[in-house]
């Protein structure tokens, strides 16, 4: 008998289905259902036999998609883990997936044996996290001056500016700086706190308490 059960929220019904076969041909995973939205999602999890173990979540869906519906299940399902499976890879929609509480996130394409080593790794330690992500939170977790980073307050200031939704341009006007001048602060905190990216920053941020979810 599967030990772990999977709910996939996709609105697409074909590629559902065969995430759904996937995941049913792994041997410690089994589909409980599917749904096509959020909105359908969290009807059915008012039912305690329709709790799953992880939720594999599409980002862009009709009625309410996944961000939205990840938060809410962060607040009233605090035992789901919910990792995203997405076409989506750029930093902003990543960022919010990962504020909104999700503990993982796969791109659509990913081979089976990565996705199944993600539900392993879920269950197993509450998380997991692409190579790029992993190494951004080796990185930060391993840096042995990491506590001993001096940072300005524009810094800190540009850094929760970062955990936002805004573009650098908006940042800039944010802090009435030019872009060039945010540049030259994004440039110099990728440096100084050894990450690679504004997810980095973010990871950090929140690591360190200058962010808090």
């Amino acid at each position: 008998m599967k030990t772990h059960t999977i709910v996939i929220v996709e609105d697409h019904i074909l590629l559902s289905q065969a995430i759904a076969s996937l995941v049913d041909s792994f041997k410690d995973f089994s589909v409980l259902y599917t749904c096509k939205n959020g909105k359908e999602l969290l009807t059915k999890l008012k039912t305690p036999k329709n709790i799953p173990d992880i939720i594999l979540m599409d980002v862009n869906m009709p009625i309410l998609n996944g961000i939205e519906t990840t938060e809410i299940i962060k607040n009233e399902y605090p035992e789901i883990k919910v990792i995203a499976l997405s076409v989506e890879e750029n930093d902003v929609t990543i960022i919010k997936m990962l504020k909104a509480g999700a503990k993982g996130y796969l791109l659509k394409d990913v081979e089976k044996d990565v996705l199944e080593l993600a539900l392993i790794e879920t269950i197993k330690n509450g998380y997991y996290h692409t190579k790029d992500v992993s190494n951004i939170l080796i990185n930060s977790l391993n840096d042995d001056d990491s506590g001993k980073v001096q940072l300005k307050d524009r810094e800190i200031e540009f850094i929760i500016h970062t955990c936002s939704e805004m573009t650098y341009k908006e940042i800039a006007e944010k802090m009435f700086l030019s872009p060039k001048t945010i540049d030259g602060y994004r440039d110099n905190l990728f440096q100084k706190l050894n990450v690679k990216n504004r997810i980095g920053l973010v990871l950090y941020a929140i690591k360190n308490g200058i962010y808090k979810l």
